[in-house]
């Protein structure tokens, strides 16, 4: 027998920018982030847009082009931006992948060249699928627009879209050129957007950081009153936590561990029970308080610790629970599916986040569903 054996290593650098009016003639993020990129010449762009995003925002086209035409030396606009349908829809639709690739064909977008996704953690999540994909990787720069996609989506290396009726079922890890944050989109999100991002937030501080939970707490009155400060305090930390992480042992998820999906086995089935009705950030904060619930019940925290993390919740304004928790098929609970999805799309044998203390998880690989469905019943009664 002869065996060839071959090794190496591939190194991924990019930076998350925290700003304000990134397309203002003045702001020059964007630019360097290009011209660093170490090609040569002009560089071919590609915009996609949410569509309530271009809406809300009617000048950024606008604006994108004239930021393009003063630096022409160095930025060509490629096409009108594409404008598509943002939320949950944009990662159902394969047809939108393939008019991006069509797009990048037409355009003649090659692999110094860039697409850029201006939207929520859907659109990203899409866009960069799609950018992943032609020519076996173009550039793609992400400029989140949603409190959840800044703080959490939008920071990291996956992209996917939904097929066979599973989240995330096709997609890549490939990491963007650059994130771009500007707080100007964040004060137009209607009042379920400006919250739902802060249940990821919340996710991280239970699990990692019990400081940055108070701070969460502390600052719970002003996050209601929407105060942008308040946010972007959040969003940074949350953002920077989410990064530590995946420049961890593990950032394209080779093993079963997932601890940043503290919440989201059962998120991501409520989504799909609800036909994506529930926010995926909603979605979390119910799957949270679900899996708090669950520690506490076996006794992996205490009851003090367990009621904080409700109250929380609930003064945030979310709900604690959703009817569809309790759907059942032939008297077994269809939320419970959600475990062996979970397992599914990770490989490998069930690994669960619970809470041992706030501030710190555990990994677990077994789940009594009997007091799990114990655990929904506790939610059902507390969100009366």
């Amino acid at each position: 027998m002869s065996v060839i054996e071959q090794s190496f290593t591939v190194k991924f650098e990019y930076k998350t920018y925290f700003t304000k009016e990134v397309f203002s003639p003045e702001n020059e993020i964007f630019r360097n982030v290009i011209a660093q990129d170490g090609s040569k010449g002009r560089r071919k762009l590609f915009f996609v847009i949410d569509e309530g995003v271009a809406q809300t925002h009617s000048a950024l086209i606008p604006q994108i082009k004239a930021y393009i035409n003063k630096n022409n030396e160095l930025l060509e606009l490629r096409g009108e931006p594409f404008i598509v349908e943002g939320g949950e829809a944009a990662k159902n639709d394969i047809n939108l992948v393939n008019q991006i690739l069509q797009a990048v064909n037409d355009y003649a977008i090659c692999r110094h060249s860039y697409i850029i996704a201006i939207g929520g953690g859907a659109i990203l999540d899409m866009v960069g699928f799609a950018a992943a994909i032609a020519h076996r990787g173009v550039k793609h720069i992400r400029i989140p627009t949603t409190v959840l996609s800044q703080n959490d989506s939008g920071v990291g290396v996956k992209n996917g879209i939904n097929t066979f009726g599973k989240k995330n079922f096709t997609g890549t890890f490939r990491p963007p050129q650059a994130v771009i944050n500007d707080t100007n989109f964040l004060v137009t999100l209607s009042e379920r957007d400006w919250r739902s991002g802060i249940s990821e937030a919340i996710k991280v501080a239970l699990i990692k950081d019990k400081d940055f939970l108070e701070q969460i707490i502390a600052d719970m009155p002003l996050l209601n009153q929407r105060d942008i400060q308040a946010m972007n305090r959040l969003i940074y930390r949350c953002a920077e936590m989410h990064i530590q992480h995946i420049a961890g042992k593990d950032p394209f998820e080779m093993g079963s561990s997932r601890p940043l999906d503290f919440g989201h086995w059962s998120a991501h089935k409520l989504e799909q029970l609800t036909h994506h009705d529930v926010k995926h950030g909603e979605a979390v904060a119910i799957g949270i308080a679900l899996d708090t619930t669950y520690s506490f019940l076996i006794g992996l925290i205490g009851e003090e610790d367990w009621k904080k993390v409700i109250h929380l919740i609930k003064s945030l304004g979310f709900a604690l629970y959703h009817p569809a928790l309790s759907l059942t098929e032939d008297n077994h609970h269809l939320i419970i599916k959600g475990l062996q999805e979970f397992r599914e799309h990770l490989g490998g044998e069930l690994t669960i986040m619970l809470l041992e203390r706030l501030g710190k998880g555990i990994e677990v690989h077994q789940i009594d569903n009997y007091v799990m469905v114990e655990a929904i019943g506790k939610l059902c009664e507390l969100n009366k």
